[in-house]
């Protein structure tokens, strides 16, 4: 295998290891940066050659109490602790929750790090080169399944609740699949009702004339497809 050869206790291993956690961090980071994401270059580097030093710790370790030692324990602990720094990019914002995909690119890094730590430098750049892939392909497979998808997710604003009745009473009279119907009441007054509902259209229908009939209804501010 190609990697036993980055795996043994020796200074050039060493420098590589750091290195390639150095770049596969920084690959990520910056095509996070350039969408203007979370999780930036710095933030991933550091991810990943923190990692990639507490694997390279564990090794020493290992070299210097054969035996005494469960070198998996550290690894174990980088894992669940990093899921904190992740859940620092994710922002709930009204309606919509963003930041998860940093968070994930952030738990990535960190496991990319501790492959690259402990000698497996194949399986990090395969990682790598996949996780690119999958980020920039996935959105295009999206798009072209979501736009022959008769379900929705909604985001309407009501003024009454005599408005989310007649919501409610449409969907289910055009014969639409209810699957959730999320009513949050105003914290002030003046303020809307705001309505979470997933629904499947029946067949035929087209989604943005049926925006634009739900948009109709006398006492509705905004309708959002999420």
């Amino acid at each position: 295998m190609f990697t036993l050869s980055f795996s043994d206790w020796t200074w050039r291993n060493i420098v590589i290891r750091m290195g390639i956690s150095l770049v596969t961090g920084l690959v990520i980071g910056i095509d996070r940066g350039a969408k203007r994401r979370g999780g930036g270059a710095r933030t991933t580097i550091t991810v990943c050659l923190g990692a990639t030093m507490v694997m390279l710790l564990e090794q020493y370790l290992e070299s210097l109490y054969p035996g005494r030692l469960d070198i998996s324990r550290i690894a174990a602990q980088v894992i669940s602790g990093v899921g904190f720094l992740g859940a620092g990019s994710i922002l709930v914002s009204g309606h919509q929750i963003k930041g998860l995909t940093s968070a994930a690119s952030i738990w990535t890094c960190a496991c990319i790090g501790l492959a690259v730590g402990i000698g497996f430098i194949d399986g990090a750049i395969f990682l790598t080169i996949l996780w690119l892939t999958g980020v920039h392909l996935v959105p295009l497979i999206e798009h072209k399944v979501y736009k022959h998808s008769r379900y929705m997710t909604l985001y309407i604003e009501a003024a009454t609740g005599r408005e989310i009745m007649l919501i409610s009473h449409k969907l289910k009279q055009d014969q639409c699949f209810i699957d959730t119907f999320v009513v949050d009441k105003p914290k002030a007054k003046g303020q809307y009702f705001q309505i979470m509902t997933t629904f499947k259209l029946p067949k035929g229908t087209n989604k943005e004339a049926y925006l634009c009939a739900l948009e109709e209804i006398e006492g509705v501010g905004a309708v959002n497809e999420l």
